[in-house]
């Protein structure tokens, strides 16, 4: 058996157990939104580039595939790919903190992720996926559990996206609700933008 076939293995094992998590079931119930656990995995043992991601949020959770929203047609836009390569599981992966779509609270805002899903599930999905070369934290939940204490607020971390590991690159969240960040921030689009897209060209040129 091939090394990737045996790491192929490993991911279906690892998605199966996954979609079958209802750990916060009761935790889920209790927001505003009462909805059930749906994990939305989406792991490769092939794939050069993982996106380390917050959570799924409603519209993945009613659709059950990672970005399959606006904040994903910014953020394909962002690395220079179309969909197709993105959903290609040879090219890309997704990992994010947690799995489920947290819900809202009372007042209609996002939930964190729980920080359950990442302790229950993240360091297996990882080793899971030996080919990642390139992974993009985008928010500030991936970017803390990835770099670390030296990670701050989410700001200062992107902008100094040149002093963290080359295996690794900060990112905002592609959240259309990040639109004032990105019109305060033009050096975002100006320099780490284009830096971005090198850096996925090369994780995804062949050999």
């Amino acid at each position: 058996m091939a090394p990737t076939d045996r790491g192929g293995d490993a991911v279906a094992e690892i998605e199966t157990r996954v979609r079958a998590c209802r750990i916060c079931a009761e935790s889920f119930a209790a927001t505003a939104t009462g909805h059930a656990p749906r994990p939305v995995p989406w792991l490769s043992a092939e794939a050069p580039i993982l996106i380390a991601g917050q959570a799924p949020g409603a519209r993945v959770h009613a659709l059950g595939r990672p970005f399959d929203d606006p904040s994903g047609d910014r953020l394909r836009d962002w690395l220079g790919v179309d969909r197709a390569a993105f959903y290609d599981r040879r090219r890309f992966a997704v990992l994010p903190m947690a799995f489920c779509f947290p819900g809202y609270d009372a007042k209609g805002s996002d939930l964190p992720p729980p920080r359950i899903c990442a302790e229950t599930w993240r360091r297996a999905a990882l080793a899971a996926m030996p080919g990642i070369r390139l992974t993009l934290l985008i928010g500030g939940h991936a970017q803390r559990w990835h770099l670390g204490p030296a990670a701050g607020a989410v700001t200062a971390t992107v902008r100094a996206w040149r002093s963290w590991p080359e295996g690794m690159l900060p990112l905002p969240h592609p959240s259309w609700r990040n639109s004032g960040w990105l019109k305060r921030n033009p050096w975002f689009e100006a320099e780490l933008v284009p830096e971005l897209r090198a850096r996925v060209s090369t994780a995804l040129a062949p050999g």
